[in-house]
């Protein structure tokens, strides 16, 4: 009987890697918060992870050791975040106590997939190796 790891794992693939991207984005926003006229970013996190499943479903297999391997992008699913404090004149629109939650909130939900992932691959070798 063969593993799936699709099925094993799920979407807590790609939700670990969307979230390594969002832990990128509001980290750069946090380094940024300074800078006159940076925009402060944000990966729609629910949008991102539906076209993933999507992907998923439908993905592209390299055919031949030739071709480029395609992988897909989360670019369109970066957006600017609107600001939601006043202009300070410098056209920077982060906030960052706002970011600092964000980046706290993401790196939790991070965490807690990471601990998903490690108990269904504990179990996988459990199985495969007869231990109970």
């Amino acid at each position: 009987m063969a593993i799936s790891f699709n099925n094993a794992f799920g979407l807590h693939e790609q939700g670990t890697l969307l979230r390594e991207r969002r832990t990128e984005l509001l980290a750069n926003n946090i380094a940024n918060a300074d800078t006159p006229g940076y925009k402060a970013r944000d990966l729609d996190f629910h949008t991102a992870l539906t076209n993933a499943q999507a992907r998923q479903a439908g993905s592209l297999q390299q055919s031949d050791v030739n071709h480029f391997d395609i992988s897909p992008s989360t670019r369109h699913e970066v957006l600017f975040r609107n600001a939601d404090q006043t202009d300070t004149g410098d056209g920077n629109s982060v906030d960052i106590h706002r970011e600092r939650n964000a980046f706290s909130q993401n790196a939790m939900e991070y965490q807690s997939s990471l601990q998903f992932l490690n108990s269904k691959i504990s179990g996988l070798k459990k199985a495969l190796g007869g231990q109970s």
